[in-house]
């Protein structure tokens, strides 16, 4: 029997639009299949900041001294909101978030979708056993919450053509590095294929 597997959806939010022109037909391809073909468990997460992370001096989010307030995502905001092209496959309004049911939305205020999050609680209770990961940035909070989840024991696949960042070279950077010594690197066609075997 395959491994249960989710698709974590990192930050599809408009603040990041630009960097996903090639990703999001890609993501919406693969959003497509699990949720049509799989009906495997989707997660979305959604990265953002309180008022009190930004206006408080020094903040306390590393976040939020990195980039400063302004180049922050306010939780909220006309930036913060998930792409509307996801609409489809996003859990239904008012959906309580302790079920079960899957598509799921995690909200979160760093890198590693696992910190300060029911992540790992909600995969533990699907019993997923592989992750593939998609969305942006890739070398930021695609790579570093595909790490955790192959730290955590996870199978960990990350999505070449499915994943965005500011720059091809930060994009390519970040799909080395985690091909070298963590999970597999696909395209989406390849993770299709495999998961169709």
């Amino acid at each position: 029997m395959p491994p249960k597997t989710a698709l974590l959806v990192i930050d599809m939010q408009e603040h990041f639009r630009p960097m996903t022109t090639t990703a999001l037909p890609n993501i919406l391809k693969l959003c497509q299949y699990f949720s049509q073909t799989l009906s495997e468990p989707v997660i979305f997460t959604q990265h953002g900041h309180s008022n009190a992370e930004l206006t408080t001096v020094p903040s306390p989010s590393m976040l939020v001294r990195k980039w400063g307030p302004e180049g922050s995502i306010a939780t909220g905001s006309p930036a913060w909101r998930l792409m509307d092209e996801l609409a489809p496959y996003l859990p239904k309004l008012n959906s309580p978030p302790e079920t079960a049911e899957f598509p799921q939305l995690v909200a979160k205020n760093t890198y590693d979708a696992f910190v300060n999050t029911d992540l790992a609680t909600l995969l533990e209770s699907a019993r997923v056993e592989r992750v593939i990961v998609c969305g942006v940035m890739t070398d930021c909070c695609c790579d570093t919450t595909a790490r955790s989840a192959f730290n955590r024991g996870y199978e960990t696949w990350l999505v070449s053509d499915a994943c965005g960042s500011a720059n091809e070279r930060q994009h390519k950077a970040g799909l080395n590095a985690f091909g070298y010594a963590f999970g597999d690197v696909l395209t989406t066609s390849d993770v299709i294929r495999r998961l169709n075997v």
